[in-house]
């Protein structure tokens, strides 16, 4: 077939990654992929004003970012805005995919010649600052909808009244995320994934850190992202941050902890949780994305409530404080809840979906 991925800026945003994974699968069976994308917007004025008012600095996010596309083989072409995505400049395909509610609005406009047209959600983006309003209705198109997670199934079906929903949930690279056995560190390790967005919640896992640091003086605190702390006041200097890490050195980074702490306020999926437990780290997570579904508090690691920095707290000090064997029983769980998963498989998925949502289109009569 020939597919059409249609992605929001690139850049090494998870999002961004797992389309580059099913972009790369599909080209490698043969298929016909391409993937149109947009550059960074520049900040305006009112922007600057506001982040140098909180002593974040200039925001730098312009024009083209690194991506997980940089290294790939494929067919790509990145446009100056959302408004050349139109029909002129995309080629005729037997599947379209949206991967953002601003590229749903896009693909939504397109003629059919352009194909199928998917909807690929993992997250459900109906935040503050971005137009909750037309982000919803890009969830009402006429798409055909592929979601990550249980959860975003349900919103499509109870939210939306769309119940002809593929599940796909993202995988885990066993070539690249594993450890060997181990027992707990000889200091007490956490670690997080580090983002300005408030939506994940760093400003809750350092005040976890923080109490923490009550009963562990010497812990050690790791962390590795994309972007750089905006608000060093936000940021302890006690922390060890790797600023966009080499791939190879993420599975090093988890498999130094003895805790992964995410605190997210809404997840689609989170894919570092599921990294982190196949480097046999229990997770302490917040109930959202795949977590919600995956961690048993007391078998492979901790759930709490969003925002409930208590919980949370106990949760990684229950994990710190387990003898060596007790740890070594739930990091063996962590391990096992995700040995089985494997993007080979979830690009059978997600090939699959694809492959039905064209047929129907071809034949709406059979449905």
């Amino acid at each position: 077939m020939k597919i059409t991925f249609v992605a929001p800026p690139l850049s090494m945003a998870g999002g961004i990654r797992v389309i580059a994974i099913y972009a790369t699968f599909l080209q490698e069976r043969g298929h016909d992929v391409n993937v149109v994308s947009v550059e960074c917007l520049s900040p305006t004025f009112v922007q600057q004003v506001k982040n140098l008012l909180k002593g974040r600095g200039l925001i730098r996010h312009v024009g083209q970012l690194p991506s997980y596309f940089d290294s790939m083989e494929i067919n790509l072409t990145v446009f100056p805005k959302y408004s050349d995505i139109v029909n002129r400049n995309i080629p005729d395909a037997d599947i379209v995919i949206a991967t953002w509610w601003q590229t749903a609005e896009c693909v939504n406009a397109l003629n059919s010649s352009k194909g199928t047209k998917i909807y690929f959600i993992q997250g459900h983006e109906v935040h503050d600052h971005l137009p909750i309003e037309r982000t919803r209705l890009t969830y009402r198109l006429p798409l055909h909808k592929i979601v990550v997670s249980r959860w975003l199934q349900n919103i499509m079906s109870k939210e939306y009244g769309d119940t002809d929903v593929d599940l796909v949930p993202n995988s885990v690279d066993h070539n690249q995320f594993f450890s060997e056995l181990r027992g707990k560190q000889p200091v007490p390790t956490v670690g997080f994934l580090f983002s300005n967005t408030r939506l994940k919640g760093v400003d809750i896992t350092n005040q976890v850190i923080n109490k923490l640091r009550d009963t562990f003086p010497n812990l050690r605190v790791i962390s590795f992202g994309s972007a750089k702390p905006m608000n060093k006041d936000d940021f302890s200097d006690q922390n060890e941050f790797y600023y966009s890490p080499l791939q190879d050195k993420l599975r090093d980074l988890y498999a130094q902890c003895d805790v992964w702490i995410t605190t997210s306020r809404t997840e689609g999926f989170n894919l570092p949780a599921m990294e982190a437990m196949a480097c046999r780290t229990p997770v302490v997570s917040t109930k959202t994305g795949w977590p919600e579904e995956a961690v048993v508090t007391g078998l492979n690691g901790i759930l709490a409530d969003v925002d409930d920095v208590e919980s949370l707290t106990q949760g990684a000090l229950s994990i710190l404080s387990l003898s060596d064997e007790e740890w070594r029983r739930m990091s063996m769980n962590a391990f096992n809840t995700v040995a089985t998963s494997s993007w080979e498989n979830s690009a059978n998925q997600f090939e699959k979906a694809l492959e039905n949502a064209y047929r129907r289109n071809q034949n709406p009569a059979k449905t």
